[in-house]
C-alpha cells in the first residue's frame, strides 16, 4: 500500500464521521429553536443530551465531547433567551447536561480503548495465522490451487482446522486435517501436526509410511501435553494426498477424514475412501495400519477438500449444508471463483456465523504441454 493510498483509507472514516455529524447537529438547533418558541410551561432543553448520545454511536471522544459542549452551550443559551438562565431549574439541567455528556465521553474514551486492543489481537492473530498456516501457493506444478479458512471462534482467525501442501519429486502431496476442539489447545496441536507434515513429507516414500509417521508425532505431543482430564479424547483427522505431475492416477490415505469431492463435467463425485484409518492420536503409538486408495484426477477437474465443519453446518430448520449439491453447480469455476462461491453460500445457509471451523482447498490440474513442444506449437 502506497502514501497516499493509505492517507485515502484514513480519511474515509473521518469523511463518514463528519457527514454524519451533521445529525446531532441539526437536532441541537431544531430542538433549541422548538423550546424556545413553545409555550413557557414546555421545557424540551433535556431533549439535548440525545446530540451526544447520537454522536458517540459513530464519532470518537473528541467529536462527541464537542457536541456534548454544543448542547450544554444550546441549553444555556435558552435559558438566557427566555430570561430564566439563573433560575434554579435551568441551572440543574445545564448540570445534569453536563454529566451526561462526561459520561458519553467517557464512554468512548473506553470504547477506543478496547478497540485498539482489538485491533492488537486481530494483527496477532493474523501474523499467527500465516506462521501457522503457510498461503497455499498458487500453482504447484500443473496444479491451481486455492484455499479458504473460516474460523468459529468470534474475532479469530484460526482454529483447529488445518491444511499444507508440499513439492515432492515428481508431484504433489497435500494434507487437509481437523483437529477436535476449539481454542488455544486445538491450534497447539495443529501446528504440531503441521510442522510433523512438513518434515515427514520429504522423508517418507509412501503415503501409508507418511500417516504412521504423522500418528507417532501426534501420539508424542499428546503424551507431552494432553490434559489428564481429556486422555484419549485429543485426536485429529487427517486426508494426504499424492498428486503426480504425470498420469492420471492420484493416491488417498485417509485417517477419519471426510472424503474429498471430485468435480468435473457439472457434477460432483465423493471420491471413496475403501480402508479409512482412525483419526491420528488413536492408533497407540504409530501400530495402525495405513492403506491407499488410488482415484482417476483427469486434466480439468477440481478436487475439493474441506473439513467437517462445511458439511456439519445447519441452518436455523436443523438441515446440513447439502454440500455436494452446491459445489455441483460452480464445476466450471476456476479454484478461486469455486471457493468464493461455496464461502457465500455456507455462511447464507447458516445464517452468517459457523458453529466449528471450516476450511476448503480447492485443486484444479490443468493440462500438462508435452515435452519439447512450446505452447503454441501446433501438432503436425
Amino acid at each position: 500500500m502506497g502514501l497516499s493510498e493509505g492517507f485515502a483509507g484514513l480519511r474515509e472514516p473521518w469523511r463518514s464521521s463528519h457527514a454524519l455529524l451533521a445529525i446531532p447537529v441539526v437536532l441541537i438547533v431544531v430542538i433549541t429553536a422548538v423550546d424556545i418558541l413553545a409555550p413557557q410551561d414546555i421545557h424540551l432543553g433535556p431533549l439535548l443530551v440525545i446530540a451526544p448520545a447520537i454522536t458517540a454511536s459513530f464519532a470518537g471522544p473528541l467529536l462527541t465531547g464537542a457536541i456534548g459542549l454544543l448542547a450544554v452551550a444550546a441549553q444555556a443559551y435558552i435559558g438566557l433567551h427566555l430570561g430564566v438562565l439563573s433560575s434554579r431549574n435551568v441551572l440543574v439541567q445545564i448540570a445534569a447536561l453536563t454529566v451526561l455528556s462526561a459520561l458519553i465521553v467517557s464512554f468512548c474514551v473506553i470504547r477506543e480503548r478496547h478497540r485498539r486492543e482489538l485491533a492488537q489481537v486481530r494483527s496477532v492473530a493474523e501474523a499467527a495465522q500465516h506462521v501457522l498456516l503457510w498461503p497455499l501457493p498458487d500453482r504447484i506444478g500443473p496444479l491451481r490451487i486455492a484455499c479458504i479458512y473460516l474460523a468459529a471462534e468470534d474475532e479469530a482467525q484460526i482454529g483447529g482446522d488445518l491444511y499444507a501442501t508440499t513439492r515432492v519429486e515428481g508431484g504433489t502431496r497435500v494434507m487437509i486435517g481437523d483437529v477436535r476442539g476449539k481454542g488455544l489447545a486445538a491450534i497447539g496441536e495443529a501446528a504440531a501436526l503441521l510442522g510433523a507434515f512438513r518434515e515427514a513429507a520429504y522423508q517418507h516414500t509412501s503415503l501409508p509410511a507418511l500417516a504412521a509417521a504423522l500418528e507417532l508425532s501426534v501420539s508424542r505431543y499428546q503424551a507431552d501435553f494432553e490434559p489428564e482430564d481429556e486422555a484419549g479424547e485429543r485426536f485429529a483427522t487427517a486426508l494426504l494426498l499424492e498428486i503426480p505431475d504425470l498420469g492420471r492416477i492420484s493416491r488417498m490415505t485417509s485417517c477419519g477424514h471426510p472424503a474429498p469431492l471430485l468435480l468435473s463435467s457439472g457434477h460432483a463425485i465423493t471420491v471413496p475412501s475403501l480402508h479409512p484409518a482412525p483419526p491420528l492420536g488413536l492408533g497407540g503409538m504409530g501400530q495402525t495400519s495405513y492403506s491407499v486408495d488410488m482415484f482417476t484426477f483427469e486434466e480439468g477437474d477440481t478436487i475439493l477438500l474441506y473439513t467437517d465443519g462445511v458439511i456439519e453446518a445447519r441452518d436455523r430448520e436443523g438441515d446440513f449444508y447439502p454440500f455436494a449439491e452446491r459445489a455441483a453447480r460452480w464445476t466450471e469455476s476456476s479454484p478461486e471463483a469455486l471457493l468464493h462461491h461455496l464461502r457465500g453460500d455456507l455462511l447464507a445457509h447458516v445464517g452468517g456465523h459457523l458453529g466449528d471451523d471450516a476450511a476448503f482447498i480447492a485443486i484444479h490440474r490443468d493440462p500438462v504441454p508435452l515435452p519439447g513442444r512450446n505452447h503454441g506449437d501446433r501438432p503436425a
